[in-house]
């Protein structure tokens, strides 16, 4: 059984919504690789979560989405290291930070005027542009 994993000061995803597999892992490592199971997957369903509030799950599932496979569901593979113990707290470590940063509020982005530099170099561009065009133009005698 897994530990909880803790997210903030308010959230932590009891161990039993975890769910950690093993398999082999790919790349170099000799004999070692080829016996040794340490490549992590570690699973957790966002959708059937008890530990989240509506507002949470909607959110991690709209800022997610490229991470959820499946019904609402975050799905890592952790094999850096030739250790299965160092890969799942590997495995750990990233869906917090991943959880952390989904639940993060985002500031409101304030508008901004253009700046007078930024004003004179688009009408410059662009008379710079019309000289252009009208030197293309056919002279009609």
């Amino acid at each position: 059984m897994e530990a909880d994993l803790l997210i903030n000061s308010q959230l932590v995803i009891p161990g039993s919504e975890l769910v950690v597999s093993t398999s082999r892992s790919s790349g170099p490592g000799g004999q070692h690789v080829n016996k040794t199971s340490s490549r992590v997957s570690l699973r957790w369903n966002i959708a059937l979560s008890h530990v989240l509030s509506d507002a949470q799950r909607t959110l991690l599932l709209q800022r997610l989405t490229s991470h959820v496979v499946g019904e609402g569901e975050i799905l890592l593979h952790v094999e850096s290291e030739r250790s299965q113990y160092k890969n799942r707290a590997l495995a750990r470590e990233r869906l917090a930070k991943l959880i952390q940063h989904a639940l993060r509020p985002q500031k409101p982005r304030v508008a901004t005027k253009p700046t007078a530099g930024s004003k004179t170099r688009r009408i410059q561009s662009k008379i710079r542009r019309s000289v252009i065009k009208k030197l293309r133009r056919v002279i009609e005698e």
